[in-house]
């Protein structure tokens, strides 16, 4: 058999790459979901190149894409927790002046 590209490999890469991307520039805390998906990705990926390790190249971008999923989830929290204390922050300010009357 011949050596071919780990399936699910790129896959793993790209939603890594996009799971940071949309985070810092688009989406926030939904960029989570690409992190998400990168994990599985990386996930299924490992599961076929464990069964056959000769048989497959490409191993780096399944670890490159699950470090990189694990960062923009990392960086989604964050966002999250920074707009639930943002509104909170709101909302507290409201009620301190006599809320909406």
């Amino acid at each position: 058999m011949s050596i071919q590209p780990l399936p699910g490999a790129s896959n793993a890469l790209t939603f890594g790459i996009l799971s940071i991307v949309l985070t810092i520039f688009c989406c926030g805390p939904f960029g989570a979901i690409f992190s998400i998906i990168g994990l599985s990705n990386a996930k299924k990926a490992e599961q076929v190149y464990q069964l056959n390790r000769e048989n497959y190249t490409g191993y780096d971008n399944v670890k490159t894409g699950r470090i990189l999923s694990y960062i923009g989830l990392g960086i989604a929290l964050v966002y999250l927790i920074g707009t639930i204390i943002y509104f909170g922050a709101i909302v507290a300010l409201i009620m301190s002046e006599g809320g909406f009357n």
